[in-house]
C-alpha cells in the first residue's frame, strides 16, 4: 500500500471566490493536488458550503428575437456609425443592404469599431456569395480580428481545399478547428466567441496569453484554446503589450463578397 507524506500545511481561510490548491508529494507515485478546504474540518452543517454574499448580475437571456439585455449592438443593418476605416479613421466605406446586411467593399480596406474591448462574448453572422468565385484563400475570404490581432477565419471552405490551420474557423495559422459546421455557400453562418484578451506585465512581457472558445453554428471548433500571439499570414506570432482594441473585419482585397450582420458584444 502506498504512504503518503503530507508534512505540516498551513490551514487558511478559502475565499468563496477562489479555491486554493496545494501540491502534495508522494513517497510513491505521482503528485496529488489536494484543495485545501479538504484539509480543514469536515463541515457538519449545510450552510457552511453556501454562499451568500457573491451576488450573480441579471442579464435578460437571448431568444430567438430578442439580445441580451446587457448587449453592445455594433451592427444592427441600418448603418455603420459603430465602425470606422481601419486605413484612415475616416467613416467606414462597405456597403449597406437592403436586407440589414453589409457586404466588404473591395479594396476599399478593414474596418474596426470605434470602442475598444478587452474580454468579449461576441456574436456575429455572416455569409459567402452564393455564386462561387475564386478558391483556396481567394473564395470568400474574410476574417473577425479581436483586439485586432487575433484571426478566426472567414472563408468558403465548402468544395473548396485550403491549409488546414487556414481554414474555415481556424485561429488563423494556429488552431485548425475541432470540425467544419459550415453551411452552404449563400446562406448565413453564425459564430459565437468567447475570448479573453492576453496580460502584460509593467515592463511589456506577456505574463498570460488569450484564450479563445468558437462555436459554429452551435457547433464547438474551437475549445478555450490559447493563442500564441498575433496570427501572421508570413512569420512567426508576435506578442507586443496592448490593452484594449477595436474588433476588426477584413477586407481580404479579392473581391470576397462576404455579407455580416447581427453583431453584437457583452464584455466580461
Amino acid at each position: 500500500m502506498k504512504n503518503y507524506y503530507l508534512g505540516t500545511l498551513a490551514l487558511f481561510a478559502i475565499s468563496c471566490q477562489e479555491t486554493a490548491k496545494v501540491e502534495v508529494v508522494v513517497e510513491e507515485g505521482p503528485t496529488v493536488v489536494i484543495h485545501e478546504e479538504q484539509l480543514a474540518e469536515e463541515p457538519t452543517e449545510p450552510e457552511a458550503t453556501e454562499f451568500y454574499d457573491v451576488k450573480v448580475p441579471v442579464v435578460g437571456p437571448a431568444t430567438s428575437d430578442k439580445l441580451p439585455s446587457d448587449a453592445i449592438v455594433l451592427f444592427g443593418g441600418e448603418n455603420l456609425d459603430s465602425w470606422l476605416s481601419a486605413v484612415d479613421s475616416t467613416a467606414a466605406k462597405w456597403h449597406v443592404n437592403e436586407d440589414g446586411s453589409m457586404t466588404v467593399n473591395d479594396k476599399t480596406g478593414d474596418i474596426q469599431t470605434k470602442q475598444n474591448f478587452g474580454d468579449i462574448q461576441l456574436h456575429i453572422e455572416w455569409r459567402s456569395p452564393a455564386e462561387v468565385q475564386g478558391s483556396n484563400q481567394s473564395r470568400a475570404n474574410s476574417g473577425v480580428f479581436l483586439q485586432g490581432l487575433y484571426e478566426v477565419q472567414v472563408l468558403d471552405n465548402n468544395d473548396n481545399p485550403t491549409y488546414t490551420n487556414g481554414q474555415v474557423a481556424s485561429v488563423y495559422k494556429q488552431h485548425v478547428p475541432l470540425a467544419k459546421a459550415s453551411v452552404a455557400s449563400g446562406e448565413w453562418n453564425a459564430y459565437d466567441i468567447i475570448y479573453h484578451a492576453p496580460e502584460f506585465n509593467e515592463e511589456g512581457g506577456k505574463i498570460k496569453s488569450a484564450t479563445l472558445t468558437v462555436l459554429h453554428n452551435g457547433v464547438l471548433v474551437q475549445d478555450h484554446v490559447e493563442i500564441k500571439g498575433s496570427t501572421e499570414y508570413i512569420g512567426w506570432p508576435n506578442n507586443n503589450a496592448h490593452g484594449k482594441a477595436p474588433l476588426v473585419l477584413q477586407d481580404h482585397g479579392d473581391n470576397s463578397r462576404v455579407s455580416y450582420r447581427n453583431i453584437w458584444v457583452r464584455e466580461l
